[in-house]
C-alpha cells in the first residue's frame, strides 16, 4: 500500500512538473516583446504617450482659439454698440440738409471753325451725372 502511494505521489509530482513547464512556456511566449502580449502593451502604451501629447496640444490651440474668438466678439459687441449710437444720432438730423449752392456752369464752348472741323476728330459729347444720396434715417 505504501508502494502505491508512493507511485501515485511521483505520478501527481511529475504531472504538476509537467504542467508548470507547459505554462512557464505559454507564459514566455505570451510576454514575449516581438510577438506576443508584451510587444501589443508596449505598442499601446507607446501609442497613449502620443495621443497624450496631441490632447494637450489640441488643448492647447483651442485655448487660444477660444481666447481671440473672445476678443474679436468683444470688438465686434463694441462696434455695433458704436453704430447704434451713430443711427441714433442720424434721427436727429433735419429732414432736409442745406444743399451746397451749385457750381457756377462754365461757359458754352465756342463754335468750331471749319478748319477744325476737318482736322478734329469727332468728340463724344460730355455728359455728367450727379448722384443723389438717399436719406440714411429712412
Amino acid at each position: 500500500m505504501a508502494l502505491i502511494a508512493d507511485i501515485l505521489l511521483i505520478a501527481g509530482a511529475l504531472g504538476a512538473t509537467l504542467y508548470c513547464h507547459v505554462l512557464a512556456r505559454r507564459l514566455r511566449r505570451f510576454n514575449d516583446l516581438e510577438n506576443g502580449m508584451g510587444g501589443a502593451i508596449a505598442v499601446l502604451s507607446a501609442q497613449v504617450d502620443d495621443m497624450t501629447k496631441v490632447l494637450q496640444g489640441a488643448q492647447s490651440t483651442a485655448r487660444h482659439s477660444t481666447d481671440g474668438l473672445q476678443s474679436l466678439t468683444e470688438r465686434a459687441e463694441d462696434v455695433a454698440r458704436r453704430l447704434e449710437l451713430l443711427i441714433a444720432a442720424m434721427h436727429d438730423l433735419p429732414a432736409e440738409a442745406p444743399q451746397a449752392p451749385a457750381p457756377a456752369a462754365p461757359p458754352p464752348p465756342a463754335p468750331p471753325t471749319a478748319a477744325q472741323q476737318e482736322t478734329a476728330p469727332a468728340e463724344a459729347p460730355a455728359v455728367l451725372f450727379r448722384r443723389r444720396v438717399p436719406e440714411a434715417a429712412e
